[in-house]
């Protein structure tokens, strides 16, 4: 699995940046450094050092990379497979596995090197945790072994608040966490709903996505559940944490009842693959635009606005009840 004698195909040196900057996978690092953002602003309660956030950021980007490389590895004998992956640099000869594997250690080097220098020891620790749950708890034990296979792994993707929140204070609070299970609750209807999409190219190769393995309806009936979930348990950085605001409540409540609405769609039509695609696309923008709604939530000027709105809340409350 990690061996290839394929020789490489690039035909000049910046077709081998590019083979080398697509074994990254790099459409999905940007939503994991938006939930980074996110807990950054969220513990530092709207105020984060620019230099900080770049740092803990680029020691992001580089972990995620190291990640995605190591899994394009384990994983070229499927991406070989499937119609959809071949064109990868390692199943099309482009990058040679060992080359590939190389590269991913020079990445998590990287990154652990700047995290331990520019941030913090946790931070840097953190991450590489998230390259070795990915990699062993994941790709290797989860993936091809089990249909709850996104279900346990997706904490993989969770750890990146983590990273953040301990950037700006060093420790783990409960809101960190409750980001980190936010985080794994939003991974199944998200990945799920990629899975309904693609769920001939898993059973081809013998990997058992939900969809595979117990039908479509029983996946869109966990979808609804799980977006559910998501939403109610969006709530506690409100009550009982009291993390976030009136600002990120509208944004959690909004957000989340149009999921519900996806899902509910796609309760509806489970064969309909156009409502798939949809709910999958929807679900990277809720994730995305609840990330924003904590940080505008933290800045200054939403606390005053929260604090006037409660303080007029108040008063309509007390003038109704002297009144009766």
């Amino acid at each position: 699995m990690i061996g290839t004698s394929i020789s490489p195909r690039n035909e000049n040196f910046w077709q081998v940046i590019q083979s080398y900057y697509l074994l990254t996978k790099p459409r999905i690092i940007p939503l994991l450094l938006i939930t980074t953002t996110a807990s950054m602003f969220m513990a530092g309660k709207g105020t984060v050092d620019p230099l900080l956030l770049i740092m803990t950021l680029l020691g992001g980007t580089l972990a995620a990379a190291s990640a995605q490389t190591f899994n394009c590895v384990y994983d070229q004998d499927i991406d070989y497979d499937m119609k959809r992956t071949r064109k990868r640099p390692i199943p099309s000869g482009r990058v040679q596995s060992n080359h590939a594997i190389i590269f991913g250690i020079f990445l998590a080097i990287l990154s652990f090197s700047i995290l331990v220098i520019a941030v913090n020891l946790l931070s840097a620790l953190l991450a590489m945790t998230g390259i070795v749950f990915y990699m062993l708890i994941y790709t290797h034990w989860l993936k091809r072994h089990t249909s709850q296979n996104i279900v346990i792994g997706g904490a993989a993707g969770a750890i990146p608040p983590l990273v953040g929140w301990a950037a700006v204070t060093g420790d783990l609070s409960w809101s960190a966490w409750a980001l980190f299970t936010l985080i794994f609750l939003w991974t199944p209807p998200h990945f799920w709903a990629l899975a309904l999409m693609i769920s001939d190219d898993y059973a081809q190769v013998g990997v058992p996505m939900l969809p595979v393995v117990e039908g479509v309806e029983s996946t869109v009936k966990q979808i609804w559940i799980y977006t559910w979930i998501t939403f109610a348990f969006s709530l506690i950085f409100i009550y009982p944490l009291h993390s976030a605001g009136f600002v990120y409540f509208s944004f959690a409540l909004i957000l989340g009842l149009t999921f519900i609405y996806k899902a509910w769609q796609l309760l509806q039509q489970p064969e309909k693959k156009d409502c798939a695609k949809s709910m999958f696309k929807y679900s990277i923008l809720y994730l995305m635009l609840l990330c924003s709604g904590i940080v505008v939530d933290s800045w200054q000027l939403s606390h005053q606005l929260t604090d006037s709105f409660d303080r007029q809340i108040m008063a309509l409350l007390n003038l109704w009840l002297n009144f009766c």
